[in-house]
């Protein structure tokens, strides 16, 4: 018994530094090219540019590549550089989509959970089953949609899909509302409110959580979006923080300082709200797939 006690504890043991050796390596893989990436714009030209990677500037610290990416191509006037304009283009796009289609599907997923009414499983089925539709096959029947439109070189066909909501948002968001005990809701309608008093009053408190991961993702996906700018505007005006620092690339070449360094600015955003609201975010990703 004693020797089968040793075994199991050796084989836990092994286990255990298995894990955290897969896991330190998986952390590695993702950590140094942000290490990389931050190291580099703070680097002297030279260096960055050198064939020998280092991995401390030799050299000292500079923040050269940063006044080139915010100040250096910004005409005259005080107008912003080509980076701001497009991190303003971004959010002038992302934030209205992400709040209304937040809110339309939040008050869908209420109807789906708390509404009775005919056919709601069928229209839920129907509305899983688009996510199962490759966004590629819509591609041409939307552009030339929006073409006929007129909306093909502004900034509505990145917005309008979004304020619609999102299929897999509204899953997220019936799952968590299914956790809410309905004599709650009867108990309000009992009290003489309505169904959109009871989703503002009772409904939206009680999920805060849920509502700011999903937020939080729609933000991130509208903020990372690469091809919908590309294919929709074509006024460098317009252009949006992807295409921006794409057009940073080419016009900078391998200048890796200037490079890393407009990378290092569009990460900012996404990582201050992550740091803000990953207790958020972890609660509302976990309680909404876990409430059945």
């Amino acid at each position: 018994m004693i020797k089968e006690s040793k075994g199991i504890k050796a084989g836990e043991r092994a286990a255990k530094i298995l894990t955290f050796t897969a896991l330190t390596a998986v952390a590695l893989l993702i950590l140094v090219p942000f290490y990389i990436i931050v190291i580099t714009s703070f680097k002297h030209n030279t260096e960055s540019m050198g064939v020998v990677f280092t991995w401390w500037p030799q050299e000292g610290f500079t923040i050269e590549g940063y006044r080139n990416v915010l100040f250096s191509d910004a005409s005259g006037g005080g107008s912003l550089s080509t980076i701001l304009a497009g991190f303003k283009n971004t959010l002038v796009i992302v934030v209205p989509a992400t709040l209304l289609g937040l809110f339309v599907s939040a008050i869908s997923a209420y109807s789906f959970a708390k509404i009775p009414f005919r056919i709601k499983n069928k229209m839920f089925s129907v509305l899983l089953a688009t996510i199962m539709i490759p966004g590629v096959i819509m591609l041409t029947p939307s552009y030339l949609l929006y073409d006929m439109l007129g909306f093909v070189d502004t900034r509505f066909p990145l917005m309008v899909p979004g304020m619609f909501g999102s299929a897999a948002c509204v899953f997220f968001m019936r799952q968590y509302y299914f956790g809410i005990p309905t004599d709650l809701v009867e108990a309000a309608k009992i009290d003489g409110l309505s169904h959109i008093k009871i989703f503002f009053q009772i409904m939206v408190p009680l999920s805060s959580s849920a509502l700011i991961a999903q937020g939080v993702l729609g933000f991130v996906g509208g903020y990372n979006d690469y091809f919908g700018p590309l294919l929709y505007l074509q006024s460098p005006a317009k252009y949006t923080l992807q295409i921006a620092l794409k057009n940073s690339v080419s016009t900078y070449g391998y200048d890796w300082q200037t490079v890393m360094s407009g990378a290092v600015i569009a990460l900012i955003p996404t990582t201050v709200i992550y740091v803000f609201a990953q207790r958020f975010f972890i609660e509302g990703i976990a309680t909404s797939g876990l409430k059945v």
